[in-house]
């Protein structure tokens, strides 16, 4: 980042931040269709290399086209299928599961009373709250499938992406030129998103297949539906790895005892440092070159306006924001900021 950078001013930086909560403002108005129209850009970017590869194999795009949508409704109905079906079993299995809460709480209690503590028991069942924590397991699950549900507006925007992606830098090179700043942006953008994109979902994969396989040798109950939310709340950084141990852990505790649900929690911390803290940042590379700050507060940020698919989405739509900060000197001190690393000297 050798390029001029402007340094910023007091009415620069009041004009910028006003837009930026008018288009803040319009975004939360308008996010049931813009969570919508960037869930299909996120499943494009996702298909886009396959569509190509398909392409260049000398397959008409309509055939790559359905072969794709064939790959996403296949997908999306197994997964909201299992999903759905893993729920509904887990609710009903919630009594046994409550009534095993009380007890053990119940024994503490009476351990503690014999040991001259006086806790009460109410203030500990609130505490651990077993229907609380699942029905927001459930309500986040929900809204995932919920997306999928709406199939058909967002199955049509993913066609227009894929049959519009191919043009996309024809246009801009005959606008502005092959060599020009905004095709440099262009491709940038696309590698940056691809790159991200398919390495965060190889590696969410894995860290869902791992969480599967040892939930299933612990003997914890439902691992499928751990391995499944475990796998979608890993596109969320930083938190989405903590929210997907807590229901497994807390199972684990009421179903087979302290032991097990120490053995889960040092289980989900080795698999959150050894991928999360040594496979990732390698095989990422600093390609994002987001500051650690930046991510956390683009999850929230993101959260609180596009609700918890703008949790998912969180780190494309900054690194997007990020690029295009990049490409204008008098922007590029708000990317300076929003990196990582400093900027080389020229």
């Amino acid at each position: 980042m050798g390029q001029l950078t402007q340094k910023p001013n007091a009415s620069g930086l009041l004009i910028s931040l006003a837009a930026f909560m008018i288009v803040v403002a319009g975004l939360r108005a308008a996010s049931a269709l813009v969570v919508r129209f960037l869930l299909a850009l996120f499943i494009a970017f996702i298909c886009a290399p396959l569509f190509f590869w398909m392409k260049r194999k000398g397959a008409p795009s309509f055939v790559a086209i359905i072969l794709v949508l064939l790959l996403i409704l296949g997908f999306g109905f197994m997964l909201g299928l299992f999903i759905g079906t893993s729920v509904n079993d887990f609710t009903r299995s919630l009594p046994i599961y409550q009534e095993n809460l009380i007890r053990m709480i119940s024994g503490l209690v009476a351990w503690l009373d014999t040991k001259g503590v006086d806790v009460p028991r109410e203030a500990i069942l609130d505490v651990f709250n077993l229907n609380m924590v699942m029905n927001i397991v459930g309500s986040l699950l929900t809204t995932m499938t919920g997306m999928l549900s709406d199939s058909f507006i967002i199955l049509l925007i993913v066609i227009f992406i894929l049959l519009e992606a191919s043009s996309v830098p024809h246009k801009v090179a005959s606008i502005w030129g092959d060599d020009s700043e905004a095709m440099q942006d262009l491709k940038k953008f696309a590698k940056s998103m691809q790159q991200y994109i398919a390495i965060k979902t190889v590696i969410s994969l894995s860290t869902g297949v791992v969480v599967t396989i040892a939930l299933i040798l612990i003997g914890v109950d439902f691992p499928f539906l751990w391995g499944v939310l475990a796998f979608l709340l890993n596109y969320i950084p930083t938190i989405g790895s903590i929210l997907a141990s807590i229901p497994p852990i807390l199972l684990a505790l009421i179903q087979l005892g302290w032991w097990h649900a120490l053995i889960v929690l040092v289980l989900y911390l080795a698999i959150n440092n050894i991928i999360g803290g040594v496979i990732e940042p390698r095989t990422m590379g600093k390609g994002l070159g987001i500051s650690p700050l930046v991510v956390l507060a683009s999850v929230v940020f993101w959260g609180w306006v596009l609700g918890p698919i703008g949790m998912l989405l969180s780190v494309p739509l900054t690194m997007s924001i990020k690029i295009y900060l990049e490409s204008k000197s008098s922007t590029r001190w708000m990317a300076i900021m929003l990196s990582r690393w400093l900027p080389k000297e020229d």
